[in-house]
Formats: C-alpha cells, structure tokens, sequence
C-alpha cells in the first residue's frame, strides 16, 4: 500500500526542533542528516533495510541508553547521520524514501531537500530540508549549526567555498 509524504507535517518537525533536540532520537556533534532524517519521518517517509547499516534509510529505537550522549548500540542507517550516505541513498533508492534530483532550486518546495558538497570534492557533508520558498527562492532550516529560515546558498557560513556544488532533490509525495 503506497505511503503519502506530508510535506507540511516535515517541515513543521523541522520547526518545532530547528534549536533543540528530540530526546526520541540520538544527537550527534554533526546532526545535520539525523535532523532531516527525523523531519522526512515526521512526514511520513517510510523507512526500508533494517538491520543492514549500509542498506537502506532507517533507525530503531535500540540506541537509547538513558545517558545522553551514550548509545547502547548503533542501531540507524549510515544514511540516517551521514551526509554522503544520504545523498547516495537518495541517488539510488527504488523503495522506501525516494526522491529524484533536480538542477535548478526553483523546481523544490518545502520538504524536499538540498545535499551540500562544500569543498566540491565528489563528498558530500551537509543536508538541509526546504521550510519556505520565496520567488522560487528555497529557505531551509537544519542542525549542525542550527538554523532556520535560512537562505539556501550558505554563502554568509564559513563552510561555504567558490566551490560549494549543491544537489536538489525532490522527495516523492508518494512512497512505494
């Protein structure tokens, strides 16, 4: 039975916890791609591949140890936290959270989301999803270096480099 991606119900997620962190879900010093792991779950995106950690898009609740900071276990997707993982997953999925990239920003709207290859290296190491678009223009909120209602290009972050490559991706509203 197909699964409907609500858009509105990620991007309230998103800010709801843009400044914080749900105690529901491991936080890491990096939290850029768990954060939008978290918003995509909120809308409903499904989650495929469990237990294999380089398989799928996923988390289960076996990593609470009621000590912040302290996992019991691993128990979430590389592309659950990590950027470069996520993007691949989102290039490559035919199930489950699925998505197909776009070239111009003007083609998202809140919900999708933007991977960020900073150094222009082939790795990508940010994420970001879409809360606003104003004049076909995408704002964002993400973890990290917490932010909302951001301009997408991070042209104003000391991350950002002349050869900062961005990768549009469109989530699909309706999930197989």
């Amino acid at each position: 039975m197909p699964t409907v991606y609500n858009r509105q119900a990620a991007v309230q997620y998103a800010r709801t916890w843009w400044n914080g962190r749900n105690p529901r879900y491991p936080s890491f010093s990096d939290d850029c791609t768990n954060f939008i792991s978290q918003c995509l779950r909120a809308g409903g995106a499904p989650m495929t591949g469990m237990p294999n950690r380089g398989r799928g898009w996923w988390i289960t609740d076996g990593w609470q140890s009621n000590r912040p900071g302290v996992f019991a276990r691993e128990t979430w997707s590389y592309s659950w936290s990590v950027a470069h993982a996520f993007k691949l997953h989102l290039d490559n999925s035919k199930s489950g959270l699925t998505a197909r990239q776009v070239y111009s920003p003007s083609e998202l709207t809140i919900g999708d989301v933007i991977c960020y290859d900073f150094e222009g290296d082939g790795r990508t190491n940010h994420t970001t999803i879409v809360t606003s678009m104003i004049n076909g223009v995408p704002y964002i909120h993400a973890h990290t270096v917490n932010s909302a209602d951001r301009l997408f290009d991070y042209r104003n972050s000391r991350a950002y480099t002349p050869n900062t490559k961005y990768y549009f991706y469109k989530i699909d509203d309706v999930f197989k």
